[in-house]
């Protein structure tokens, strides 16, 4: 498969795949539904339409790699993106440790949202269940929130590193004077597939270190500021095009 249409061939696979992930964002706003509004709960439905989203983002992890593979440097500059998403990428992508924010951000709207229940004496079991101090508590794995985003900001910086450290010898590559150009793509391919397996493996550990239905609660905003973002972009894109 030639570069150009790898790159195409994943353009199009991203928007079919966006427009999936709605499909099983509704199935788990209405398991999240059903679970809160049921007497005794479902958590195995919950557990299930989880489940299903994750797989999804499995699935979109196995066609960047592949797409990697063949043209990194496409990857890289990610034409599918809008000027405002390629603006807070990073190696291609979003940065790992947002998910933290995401998650302490949810938290505190939710716990002031539902102060007066949560004063009463009500468990919510979602997000606002995670108060600042239960941050710092150990989880039935043996790690907590605040321990695993310190463990991906080590390895963020030393994927920083190395990227730095890759720019720096592409001057190489430039000017046409690189003895293995090909040894100097492979090396970015590296790097990125290394970024997309941390991205994978952030949320996963995420995801594993909450209750189902704070997984639910969590899963839909980090979907919901993608789909944010991502909207806001394509529409600051279309007015700069209407006033070229």
């Amino acid at each position: 498969m030639s570069q150009e249409t790898a790159i195409a061939s994943f353009k199009k696979f991203q928007q079919s795949w966006i427009e999936q992930l709605q499909h099983h964002l509704n199935y788990l706003r209405s398991a999240q539904n059903h679970h809160r509004n049921s007497v005794t709960g479902d958590e195995e439905r919950l557990r299930e339409a989880v489940e299903r989203v994750m797989k999804h983002f499995r699935e979109f992890h196995r066609a960047k790699w592949a797409t990697t593979e063949t043209d990194v440097v496409g990857v890289m500059a990610a034409p599918w993106s809008s000027a405002l998403e390629r603006s807070l990428h990073w190696v291609g992508g979003w940065r790992p440790t947002t998910l933290f924010h995401l998650v302490y951000t949810e938290s505190s709207i939710l716990f002031e949202s539902r102060i007066v229940d949560i004063l009463r004496g009500f468990r919510t079991g979602d997000l606002s269940d995670l108060s600042p101090s239960q941050f710092r508590i150990k989880f039935v794995k043996g790690r907590t929130v605040s321990e695993l985003q310190c463990e991906t900001v080590k390895e963020e910086n030393a994927i920083t590193e190395e990227l730095s450290e890759w720019q720096d010898d592409a001057s190489e590559l430039v000017m046409g004077t690189s003895s293995n150009p090909e040894q100097r793509i492979r090396r970015l391919a590296e790097i990125v597939h290394r970024t997309d397996d941390l991205r994978l493996r952030t949320i996963t550990r995420v995801v594993e270190l909450l209750s189902p239905l704070q997984q639910a609660e969590f899963l839909i905003a980090a979907a919901e500021l993608r789909a944010g973002v991502a909207g806001w972009g394509t529409s600051h894109d279309r007015r700069r095009s209407s006033n070229v």
